[in-house]
């Protein structure tokens, strides 16, 4: 992984992609760079607006790319059944899922099934449309399902009777405990696809410190103006870039030899540099939390990965 770099992700020609979040950030980043490399990307975005500028703006960089804009809001299990539903009518193929969309230390909400905002769009929403999307990733030769997680998932593991923070709220405590889950749905994915002797890779990356609007969103919504400035301030002068922090996601989907339930980030302590395999705490590799997780994810959303059953 030494100094690899976005000029060795291989031909993408003939594949397709979703990116979810790529409006903006790391997600447009790693939307430009498999459409650079010839791949047909859906940008899967909440904001019509700004899914609809980021395809013009990804098409004035790349003339050549493939992409089109679709709308899915993760906080909206309608949204999400809509938006598989469109793609397996349109396509018959899947390479590349990339699970990057996400929310940051928000104030206390729910989504509009009554989930917790954090836990319902960064696991739950990407929970269902991986399941939604699976038979189509099954189908393709050597697909694989990305899902991005943070360091931060070290400081809390998941509480599996508490999933939606009802007994006690905590922005970053549940932002942690979004990115623990993130994680341990790749490991249980990882071994309910390898018991079926599937092909496709399921994995994780970390795109460490990198200057997006992540950290400064949930400030921004609460009026918080000397965090958000504090937030700008680490950005500015501390952050790697987004270019640079899309790498781990880029190499996750499509470099040689990703093994399933890896995890990849910056090499350099976990926050800058090329790609390099990561540390992770020890609860996100419990097959037995992973197993309750999942139960309870199924029985939340509604979606069985039936494909996957015995």
């Amino acid at each position: 992984m030494a100094g690899w770099s976005a000029n060795d992700i291989p031909e993408q020609s003939g594949r397709t992609a979703i990116v979810t979040g790529a409006n903006s950030g790391i997600g447009y980043v790693t939307a430009r760079e498999l459409a650079r490399r010839g791949a047909r990307v859906v940008l899967a975005c909440r904001s019509e607006s700004r899914g609809t500028e980021a395809a013009d703006r990804l098409t004035d960089e790349v003339p050549d790319a493939d992409v089109q804009f679709v709308r899915l809001d993760l906080g909206d299990l309608d949204s999400v059944r809509e938006f598989a539903a469109a793609y397996g009518s349109a396509h018959d193929r899947l390479d590349v899922l990339v699970n990057n969309a996400g929310v940051m230390a928000l104030p206390q909400g729910r989504t509009v099934d009554g989930f917790e905002t954090q836990f319902g769009v960064n696991h739950l929403g990407h929970f269902a449309l991986t399941g939604l999307l699976l038979p189509t990733l099954l189908t393709t030769p050597g697909a694989r399902a990305v899902s991005l997680s943070s360091t931060m998932h070290a400081t809390a593991n998941i509480d599996i009777n508490d999933l939606n923070s009802e007994q006690k709220y905590g922005r970053w405590t549940a932002y942690s405990r979004s990115k623990t889950a993130n994680l341990l749905f790749v490991h249980e994915l990882a071994r309910r696809l390898a018991a079926a002797g599937s092909d496709v890779v399921a994995a994780a990356a970390h795109p460490g410190y990198a200057a997006t609007n992540l950290q400064t969103a949930g400030p921004r919504m609460e009026g918080r103006r000397v965090s958000q400035r504090f937030m700008e301030t680490g950005n500015r002068f501390f952050a790697q870039s987004a270019e640079a922090g899309a790498l781990p996601t880029l190499y996750a989907a499509t470099a040689p030899g990703v093994r399933p339930d890896s995890f990849t980030g910056p090499s350099f302590l976990g926050w800058r540099g090329s790609p390099a395999k990561s540390w992770r705490a020890k609860w996100t590799l419990n097959d037995t939390a992973g197993q309750r997780l999942w139960e309870e994810s199924e029985r939340l959303t509604g979606v069985t990965y039936d494909a996957l059953k015995a």
